[in-house]
C-alpha cells in the first residue's frame, strides 16, 4: 500500500518563502497528515499482529522441525532395524530354501510311501473280498449248524430219559474201567473183522459138526478116565502126578503175578 506524500521541514520552509498560498496549502495538508498518521498507527497495529502471528508460526515451525528431527532419527533407527530384519529375512529365506529342499525330498519319500500304501490297499481289498467269501461260507455253515443244532436238540430231548436212567451205570463203568482195559477193548474192536471172519470160516463149521462128534467125544472121555485109573495103579505114578500138579500150580501163579 502506497502512503500519500507528507510535507517535510524543507517543504514548510520552502512554502514560507513562497508566500501565503503555500502556507494555506500546508495548513490544508495538516488534516491529511493526521489522517495518514492514524492510518499508519492502524497499519503498525496490523503489522505488529502479523509479526506476532509470524513469530508464533516460526515457534510452531521450530517445534515441528524439532519433531521432524526426532522423527527422522526414529526413522533412521527404524531403517537400521529394517536392515537387520532384512538380513535376518535373507538368512531365514536361505534356511527356508534348505527346508524346502528337505521337504521336497520328504515329499518324494511320501510319494513312495503312498504308492506302497496303494499297493497294500489293493492287497487289502483282495483280502477283504476273500474274507467276504469266507464270511458267506461261514454263514452257510452257520445255517447248516443251526439245522444240526435243532436236530441235536430234538435228539437230546429223546435221549435224555434213557441217558438219565443209564447215568449210574455209566458212572460205575467210568469209575471201574482202567486205561489198560480201554486199550484192550480198542484192540478187540480192531480185531473184530478178523475174528468175525474166523468165526464164520472156522468155528461155525465145527459147531455145526458137534452134534455128530458128541458120541465120539463121550467115548474118548470114557477111555481117558479108564486110562487115568490104570495109570494111578502103577507104583510111583501118584508122586509123579502130584509133582506135575505142583509144577502146573507154580506156573499158574507166575503167570498171574506177571
Amino acid at each position: 500500500m502506497r502512503l500519500p506524500a507528507v510535507p517535510g521541514p524543507r517543504d514548510v520552509l520552502s512554502a514560507l518563502e513562497r508566500g501565503g498560498d503555500q502556507v494555506e496549502a500546508l495548513i490544508g495538508a495538516v488534516p491529511r497528515a493526521l489522517a495518514l498518521l492514524g492510518q499508519a498507527e492502524v497499519l503498525l497495529g496490523r503489522a505488529s499482529s502479523v509479526i506476532d502471528r509470524v513469530e508464533h508460526v516460526v515457534g510452531a515451525a521450530e517445534v515441528e522441525i524439532t519433531r521432524v528431527g526426532t522423527v527422522v532419527d526414529a526413522a533412521t533407527r527404524q531403517v537400521e532395524r529394517v536392515g537387520g530384519v532384512v538380513d535376518d529375512a535373507h538368512q531365514q529365506i536361505v534356511r527356508v530354501g534348505t527346508v524346502v529342499d528337505g521337504a521336497q525330498e520328504q515329499i518324494g519319500r511320501v510319494g513312495d510311501v503312498v504308492d506302497g500304501a496303494k499297493e497294500q490297499i489293493g492287497r487289502v481289498g483282495a483280502v477283504v473280498d476273500d474274507a467276504r467269501q469266507q464270511v458267506d461260507g461261514v454263514g452257510k455253515v452257520v445255517d447248516g449248524a443251526a439245522v444240526q443244532v435243532g436236530r441235536a436238540a430234538s435228539l437230546m430231548d429223546v435221549l435224555e430219559p434213557p441217558l438219565t436212567t443209564l447215568q449210574p451205570t455209566l458212572q460205575t463203568l467210568a469209575d471201574t474201567t482202567s486205561p489198560a482195559e480201554v486199550e484192550a477193548l480198542v484192540r478187540l474192536v480192531d480185531q473184530l473183522p478178523e475174528l468175525t471172519d474166523s468165526l464164520e470160516k472156522d468155528v461155525m463149521p465145527v459147531l455145526a459138526t458137534l452134534g455128530s462128534v458128541a458120541p465120539d467125544v463121550h467115548d474118548l472121555l470114557t477111555v481117558a478116565r479108564e486110562l487115568n485109573d490104570m495109570l494111578a495103579k502103577i507104583p510111583g505114578m501118584g508122586r509123579l502126578r502130584r509133582r506135575i500138579d505142583e509144577e502146573q500150580g507154580e506156573d499158574d501163579t507166575d503167570a498171574t503175578v506177571h
